[in-house]
C-alpha cells in the first residue's frame, strides 16, 4: 500500500464574509488518527470541507494541502448522517461513488468489503430495513469502496447507542488502519480511545492534549482512557464557561 500521507493547513477562513476561524495551524501525520474536539461553532467541520474541497462558500486565506501533493480525488468523507438512498439496496449504496462517476464497479472488491463490515447477508436489503449500526457500516463499506488514502470523519458515530458506538469505533479503526484519518468529534471518550493525536480547536488556535498510552483502538476501560476522557471533559467544560462569559458578560 503507498504511505498515506500527511496533511497540512494554515490561515484563515471565513464564509459570506464572516469569520470562522482565524489564524490555525494543523498537521495531521500521515498514516495516524488526528482526532478534533472544540466547542460547536469554532470551524471543526469547516476544517475537514477545506480538506475535501466540497463547500466553495468558504474562502481560505492560506494553505490546504497533502505533504506529497493535490487533494483532489484522494479523500474520502463519512458524516454523522449515513447519507444512504433510501430507494437503493445496501450493495447499490456502497457502489454509489462508482455510480456518480460513471464508471465500472468493482463487485469482487465489493463482496470483500460487505464480509468486512459484516453486511454480506444484508446486500440486497433497503436502509429502512437496518439498525443506525447498520447504516453506519454501510456507509463505512461506501468510504472502503472509495480506497483512499485519507478519510475524513465528521462525527460519524454520535448517533449510535453506546455499545454500538464501541463497536463502530473499533470496525472503523481496523479497516482504516495506515490511512490518513481526521476525526471531528464531540465525544472526548472517542477521541482518547482513537487519537494517535488529540487536538482541541479554538477560532484563534490549536492546543495538543496528550493522548493515552497504548495502541489504537484503546480498551474502553483502560485506566490512561478514563483519565484522559476525564480531564478533556472537564477542559471543554471550562472552555465552553469560559466562551458564555465572553458572550453574557462583556467588559466595560
Amino acid at each position: 500500500m503507498i504511505p498515506s500521507p500527511a496533511l497540512h493547513l494554515r490561515g484563515t477562513a471565513e464564509v459570506g464574509g464572516m469569520p470562522v476561524f482565524e489564524n490555525i495551524a494543523l498537521n495531521a501525520e500521515g498514516g495516524e488518527w488526528t482526532c478534533i474536539l472544540g466547542s460547536s461553532g469554532v470551524g471543526k467541520s469547516t476544517i475537514l470541507k477545506l480538506f475535501a474541497g466540497i463547500d466553495d462558500e468558504i474562502r481560505l486565506n492560506g494553505t490546504v494541502e497533502a505533504a506529497d501533493g493535490p487533494l483532489a480525488g484522494r479523500v474520502a468523507l463519512m458524516a454523522q448522517d449515513d447519507m444512504l438512498l433510501p430507494w437503493l439496496s445496501v450493495r447499490e449504496n456502497a457502489l454509489l461513488g462508482a455510480r456518480l462517476r460513471g464508471s465500472k464497479p468493482d463487485r469482487d472488491r465489493l463482496e470483500n468489503v460487505l464480509v468486512r463490515v459484516g453486511l454480506a447477508d444484508m446486500a440486497d436489503r433497503r436502509p429502512r430495513e437496518l439498525s443506525g449500526g447498520q447504516r453506519q457500516r454501510v456507509a463505512l463499506a461506501r468510504v472502503l469502496m472509495e480506497n483512499r488514502l485519507i478519510v475524513l470523519l465528521d462525527e460519524p458515530f454520535s448517533a449510535l447507542d453506546a455499545r454500538t458506538r464501541a463497536q463502530m469505533q473499533e470496525l472503523t479503526a481496523a479497516l482504516l488502519l495506515g490511512r490518513t484519518v481526521i476525526l471531528v468529534t464531540h465525544d472526548p471518550a472517542e477521541a482518547a480511545r482513537l487519537g494517535h493525536r488529540i487536538l482541541i480547536m479554538y477560532r484563534n488556535g490549536i492546543v495538543e492534549f496528550p493522548v493515552p498510552s497504548g495502541p489504537v483502538p484503546r480498551a474502553c476501560d483502560a485506566r490512561d482512557v478514563l483519565t484522559a476522557q476525564a480531564e478533556l471533559l472537564t477542559r471543554l467544560r471550562e472552555d465552553d464557561a469560559w466562551q458564555g462569559r465572553n458572550i453574557l458578560e462583556p467588559t466595560q
